[in-house]
């Protein structure tokens, strides 16, 4: 059984030590203040009236369910993430946890970080290290470029410096 395996056999979630922070925090939010906003505006919906005909309350219970979804699978991830540290051990190698700044065909610029799948938000610069350009620029060095089949055709890229 390898290091992110838990006890019940199932696989842990990579998760870098600022995504593990991040959802701490994002939980914290959901738990705290969200729920507490979210039973005001039940007592508020409650009190205007026949609970059958009262929109505003089927609109708050509504809310309030997503809410708690949203807090079970926050929970679900926290319970599964296993924080991988890059270390520095071959720190010249693009791989989980580290930044690089990556060059396409076209000379368009990016700087991305690979992190896990929950974590990936290319708006912020974060590469899901299981899509497809994640798959292929992992374990690459500064001066190597990759080449990626994708339905549009071929894309080619850059690692031109390890951050």
């Amino acid at each position: 059984m390898s290091e992110s395996e838990e006890k019940d056999g199932t696989q842990g979630e990579a998760i870098t030590a600022e995504g593990l922070a991040e959802l701490q925090e994002e939980l914290a939010r959901m738990e705290g203040p969200d729920r507490e906003a979210m039973a005001e505006r039940l007592k508020v919906a409650r009190a205007l009236g026949d609970l059958k005909e009262n929109a505003e309350y089927h609109i708050a219970k509504e809310d309030q369910a997503h809410l708690e979804t949203r807090i079970k699978r926050a929970r679900e991830r926290l319970n599964r993430a296993v924080v991988v540290d890059p270390g520095s051990d071959e720190a010249d190698l693009f791989s989980f946890g580290r930044s690089a700044r990556i060059t396409d065909a076209e000379g368009r610029a990016y700087e991305w970080k690979l992190v896990g799948s929950t974590e990936a938000d290319l708006s912020r610069g974060m590469l899901s290290v299981e899509s497809p350009i994640g798959i292929a620029l992992r374990g690459t060095r500064a001066g190597e470029e990759v080449t990626i089949e994708t339905p549009a055709g071929s894309r080619r890229y850059r690692v031109e410096e390890i951050l």
